[in-house]
């Protein structure tokens, strides 16, 4: 492709128009802001209480993930998306384990070879954080985590080709109602999976410092003896 016809490719995709699309359909633009406003509710507690931990880092990475599902779903691009989605939980689920574990972190950032996978993160977490089994039980969290990270993980690596991908060519580029739908409900799992994830690990530690405004919105939605197992109150 010359420099020409990827020029005249990318201007042929009425991007504007695509983003008016997606904010037209009313559910699904209220779902991708409610899921990036509670993430970013956690991002902004956490990057209080935390803010000198160098893991920190995995916080602001999730986050900005987070946003960048936002543009690539309005802009129609429905694939990509999914990667970002895999970003934002992973660097949710890095954080919950490096900001303890900061000689790792080092080795993290200097070895290329040294490698952590999720598996051995929830393992991590089942044996040393306390309740963290109990809580996450409660919450359903591993079994609708494995079953998530498999599905997006599929997209990610085209083990099914053509999956969240409708157009051709790069000019052919716009929304499809039915793929738009699944792309914003898989974007609304996961946010409630780094959601429960951050409840059962973190938020156990950090509770009592949070805002109570902020307190207010994460525990929204939760039934009455999920905040008594969980025991994090508003005060």
């Amino acid at each position: 492709m010359t420099v020409a016809k990827l020029s005249s490719a990318l201007s042929a995709v009425d991007w504007n128009n695509n983003v008016q699309v997606f904010l037209k359909d009313t559910k699904s633009a209220e779902i991708v802001a409610d899921v990036s406003m509670k993430l970013a509710v956690w991002a902004r507690q956490l990057e209080t209480v935390d803010h000198e931990n160098p893991s920190i880092s995995f916080i602001r990475e999730m986050q900005i993930s987070s946003q960048q599902v936002a543009a690539l779903t309005a802009l129609a691009l429905y694939k990509t998306a999914a990667g970002a989605m895999r970003s934002m939980f992973e660097n949710a689920l890095y954080y919950t384990y490096f900001r303890t574990h900061l000689s790792e972190l080092e080795t993290l950032v200097r070895d290329p070879a040294y490698f952590v996978d999720k598996r051995q993160l929830i393992e991590y977490h089942k044996t040393h954080t306390v309740r963290f089994t109990e809580l996450q039980s409660k919450l359903g969290l591993i079994t609708r985590l494995n079953t998530w990270y498999s599905k997006v993980s599929a997209i990610v690596h085209g083990q099914i080709p053509g999956k969240w991908t409708e157009h051709k060519t790069l000019s052919d580029i716009k929304h499809i109602e039915a793929t738009r739908a699944l792309v914003v409900e898989v974007f609304r799992e996961g946010g409630d999976l780094v959601h429960c994830l951050f409840l059962c690990t973190v938020g156990q530690n950090f509770w009592d410092v949070f805002s109570t405004p902020s307190k207010k919105m994460l525990l929204a939605g939760l039934s009455g003896d999920l905040k008594k197992a969980l025991m994090l109150d508003i005060a």
